[in-house]
């Protein structure tokens, strides 16, 4: 009795492992990392309307060389931060006027676009490729910040831990991004897959069914007698 509960107990395992390494679990795990990015994308695009939000990636894009142009007045920055969930008029109007608010919403509406292309990928491949692309480049620019951004590292204030390899919480927030576009690569190759796939078979359907058959073979003619 106990062996055969031993020998059940390994088929059990057995057949677990072949599932998770065979091809509906894997195509599981893409479909489930497609609606992770989406929501991500959808979430974070969500909140670019929020000011908080908006407030909160100022360092970053008053850094970069190009998101930079899209501000009144970037070098000022510093003197108007504010915490999450801190309301002071003065520094809100002065957001209002350096178009952190506008550049934040235009951002949105991006990252937004771009979860609703990966989410429709459940269904088209050639929409979701777009998602996907977007997805993937969106951490090229995302993991710059690190480059460009201070404010991503530990600054010298007294403890002897500072600057490069220290991250500040905006560093660790900003490194997470080499996830984001791991998980996209994922994507795209299973939305190419999805695309040749489907390509192979609208050819297929397109030519007549004589000409997919293989061609007859010829009897050897014998010589006259």
């Amino acid at each position: 009795m106990r062996l055969h509960l031993v020998s059940g107990a390994q088929n059990g395992r057995r057949r677990l492992a072949h599932w998770v390494a065979g091809p509906r679990s894997e195509q599981l795990g893409i479909q489930a990392m497609r609606i992770a990015i989406a929501i991500v994308f959808l979430w974070i695009g969500a909140l670019k309307f929020v000011p908080y939000e908006a407030d909160s990636i100022t360092p970053f894009v008053a850094n970069n060389p190009v998101m930079r142009l899209f501000y009144n007045h970037p070098a000022e920055y510093k003197a108007h931060l504010t915490r999450e969930g801190e309301l002071v008029p003065a520094e809100r109007e002065w957001q209002t006027n350096n178009n952190t608010y506008g550049f934040s919403q235009g951002l949105g509406i991006v990252e937004v676009l771009i979860g609703l292309l990966t989410l429709i990928g459940l269904f088209s491949p050639r929409y979701g490729l777009a998602g996907a692309m977007l997805s993937l480049l969106t951490p090229l620019v995302t993991l710059s910040f690190l480059i460009t951004t201070p404010e991503a590292w530990v600054g010298n204030l007294g403890d002897a831990n500072f600057g490069f390899p220290f991250l500040s919480g905006a560093g660790r927030l900003v490194i997470k991004d080499v996830l984001l576009f791991a998980g996209s690569w994922l994507v795209v190759v299973d939305c190419v897959r999805d695309s040749l796939r489907n390509r192979k078979a609208r050819f297929a359907e397109a030519i007549p069914e004589c000409y997919l058959r293989p061609a007859p073979s010829l009897k050897k003619l014998e010589p006259r007698r």
